[in-house]
């Protein structure tokens, strides 16, 4: 294990009483409980802040996405409308 450090830390009476019953059950120290739990607790919030990222990646992936098929369409359309000119005199944008 990489080197510890000795902390001090102040709970309420209730969650530390919580926290000796789980670890009785378990049989574990607090000390393991508490790493254990910061482990946890840093994986999970990683976790949130990648959704968050991919989140933003979407939005943004969508309004460029719009603004290409909005560029598509209106090419398509020009095309269409100079073919229809041709046969029919289809309206320009």
């Amino acid at each position: 294990m990489a080197e510890t450090k000795r902390i001090m830390i102040s709970l309420p009476d209730s969650l530390l009483e919580e926290i000796d019953g789980i670890v009785s059950i378990e049989k574990r120290n607090r000390s393991e409980f508490i790493r254990e739990a910061m482990k946890l607790y840093i994986r999970e919030r990683r976790k949130v802040q990648l959704r968050e990222e991919l989140k933003s990646g979407y939005r943004e992936m969508a309004n460029l996405n719009l603004v290409l098929s909005e560029v598509g369409y209106e090419a398509d359309y020009k095309a269409l409308c100079e073919y229809e000119d041709n046969l029919t005199g289809c309206e320009k944008l």
